[in-house]
């Protein structure tokens, strides 16, 4: 697997600034909001305000309530980016060669979930996605939105998973009958995202997330490529917790982690884990990024992907995916239309009056995106 320096990584992330839009809140609420006001950077590249094209994909289930959401928040406010929509579901074999096509040449794409076929050999779409476009790192923004009452308070917690290797990827063969062989690898490259990402983005300690004891070989090469890297970040806190550890102590004392990397499996378990102590994974946003390219969906599993009464009753929540697709727009160099759509959610979700039954209300899907446009400044 291929190696890129700090350098390079440097060279695709930037820190994005965000702006301040005081008429748009009361003090008491501006106070709450600006503790949770950051930027979350994605490697933007550089931009003309030229409108970008994006590749998108409402995908199955509720994915198309939120897409179209998405689609509705983004013509209100007249935001530079114009979809290029496809079809595509999660039962088909692989992904049609036009979906990748537009991806590749937009470099961003942005889905609904794809439901993933249980056993029987069949392989997983988003799997697919992450290899053929080598979306290396996935990213999970997990926090405390101001109004969403949560058993903890002040979590703030990025989960930066390696996306491409391990048993989560897919990388598994029958040797004989009756005999399956999981193929696990680790890449320093995953080490030096978390790093450099918390390095731009102000943040305060990285913690790796392991099984060394047990995986003395593939686990211990990924805490040694963390630690090589930590080297180099002298600012930076680093520190190591055991995965069965980890779990106890996200649901016990989850104020305690800032940013933690992982290898594949074990993240998606910490992100589901951290997504559920902050809100619900119906509120965290999360992308999976490359050198060359971005895909931007809800962060967390989309558990209610398949859930046909939400579907029919069209209350499916839409604020994680709107939250994505403010990252997705920093990563288009256009912060100001990202700054106006997180404000305007979470403003929404502050007053509380339209929330979806997974926030404790009875909104659907689109009165919880009326609200959000009329909340734009």
């Amino acid at each position: 697997m291929a190696r890129r320096s700090v350098p390079i990584i440097k060279q695709l992330l930037s820190k994005s600034s965000s702006s301040e839009n005081p008429a748009l809140l009361s003090s008491c609420f501006k106070s709450k909001i600006d503790a949770q006001n950051r930027s979350v950077t994605y490697m933007p590249r550089p931009g003309d305000g030229a409108p970008r094209g994006v590749t998108l994909i409402p995908g199955d289930g509720i994915g198309p309530l939120v897409t179209g959401a998405v689609e509705q928040v983004m013509d209100a406010m007249h935001a530079p980016v114009y979809f290029e929509k496809f079809e595509v579901h999660g039962d088909m074999k692989k992904v049609p060669q036009e979906v990748m096509d537009s991806i590749k040449r937009n470099k961003v794409c942005l889905k609904g979930g794809l439901v993933t076929p249980v056993g029987g050999g069949v392989s997983s779409l988003n799997v697919q996605l992450r290899k053929e476009l080598d979306l290396y790192a996935s990213l999970v923004d997990c926090f405390n939105l101001p109004g969403l009452p949560t058993r903890h308070e002040n979590v703030d917690i990025v989960v930066i998973r390696e996306n491409t290797e391990g048993e989560y990827s897919g990388l598994e063969h029958e040797v004989v009958p009756g005999v399956v062989e999981s193929l696990k690898f680790c890449s320093e490259r995953i080490a030096k995202y978390a790093f450099e990402y918390a390095y731009l983005n102000n943040r305060k300690k990285v913690t790796a997330v392991h099984k060394a004891n047990i995986m003395k070989l593939a686990d211990g090469l990924f805490l040694e490529s963390c630690r090589e890297v930590a080297t180099k970040y002298p600012g930076i806190k680093y520190n190591e917790v055991i995965v069965d550890n980890c779990c106890m102590q996200l649901v016990s004392k989850p104020e305690q982690f800032d940013v933690m990397v992982t290898p594949n499996l074990y993240g998606n378990l910490v992100a589901n884990t951290a997504a559920g102590i902050a809100g619900g994974t119906g509120v965290m946003p999360g992308g999976n990024v490359g050198a060359d390219h971005a895909v931007f969906e809800q962060g967390a599993s989309a558990g209610n992907v398949g859930n046909d009464r939400i579907v029919e009753q069209k209350k499916a929540n839409p604020v994680a995916l709107l939250l994505s697709s403010a990252m997705m727009l920093r990563h288009l160099q256009f912060p100001s239309f990202a700054d106006r759509l997180e404000t305007a959610v979470k403003k929404v979700i502050f007053e509380g009056k339209y929330r979806t039954k997974d926030l404790g209300g009875q909104s659907t899907t689109q009165e919880v995106v009326d609200a959000v446009i009329a909340a734009l400044d």
